[in-house]
């Protein structure tokens, strides 16, 4: 099984095709698994390079890490130590987050961003309140929470079987994860879009409740160049819903950011 040893902790990945590179990035406690339907299309023309977070899946679960800028150094490292020349990153979620934290930290690595239903901010005091029913009762019945909360992620009529898969996910990942959801209470993307250098794109589900529409047209508006499509009839995780769909839209956002970083070179 290929992985890597960064800062003391073996990640997994996989690294398959060859062209332009791709980076993907899942959400919170799931696996690079949740892009394997749009896989088998891009590796025809493109590198394509999954790998599980610190804490998530065939990955190691340390207890240390488990932050925005840990797991954005994770990234990082594993850009220089496969040696994927500048990908675009696309990252769901949480790994929007980290791929939009990249780009502003290490612009030099990235060829360009795909944030799928992501980043996000909320009013942070409703944010601490929601935050902390949702830790206390993760720490009361992990596995019912979990079976409770991860359908709403989902837009309606999403197969059973997707549901269940995703709690399976979540219920196996480190609960160290779980801090990240503190750490998100203080975040806030919007100051520093306008200085973005690095090309950017927004994927969004258009029924995602989760993090609604109007978030990623709010980033969007603050960040030079950058564009939103919506994936109709599509919740939180339009990659795993309706991959047919998202990778067509995937294919039309990534030639565009491709060809402005070459631009700017």
């Amino acid at each position: 099984m290929p992985h890597l040893d960064i800062d003391n902790t073996r990640l997994h990945y996989e690294d398959a095709g060859d062209g332009p590179a791709l980076l993907f990035l899942h959400g919170w406690g799931t696996s690079g698994r949740v892009w394997q339907s749009c896989l088998p299309d891009l590796v025809r023309d493109h590198r394509v390079v999954t790998f599980d977070w610190r804490g998530c899946g065939r990955s190691d679960h340390p207890l240390d890490g488990n932050t925005i800028d840990g797991l954005t150094a994770d990234v990082a490292a594993v850009i220089e130590a496969l040696e994927i020349e500048k990908p675009v990153v696309v990252g769901s979620s949480f790994g929007a987050v980290f791929g939009t934290e990249l780009a502003l930290a290490r612009p030099e690595l990235v060829g360009g961003v795909v944030a799928v239903d992501g980043p996000a901010f909320w009013p942070a005091a409703a944010m601490r309140e929601k935050v902390l029913g949702l830790r206390e009762q993760l720490a009361d019945d992990r596995p019912g929470t979990l079976a409770g909360w991860v359908p709403h992620w989902f837009a309606p009529g999403t197969s059973q079987a997707i549901i269940d898969w995703t709690v399976r996910q979540l219920v196996d990942s480190s609960v160290y994860l779980d801090d990240l959801f503190t750490e998100v209470t203080r975040y806030d993307p919007r100051p520093r879009l306008p200085q973005l250098t690095v090309p950017i794109a927004y994927l969004h589900g258009e029924l995602d409740t989760e993090i609604p529409l109007d978030v990623p047209r709010e980033c969007a508006a603050l960040t030079p160049g950058a564009v939103v499509h919506v994936i109709a009839g599509s919740g939180h995780i339009p990659h795993q819903e309706a991959p047919r769909a998202f990778t067509a839209a995937l294919r039309t956002v990534v030639p565009a950011l491709f060809a402005a970083t070459r631009r700017a070179a």
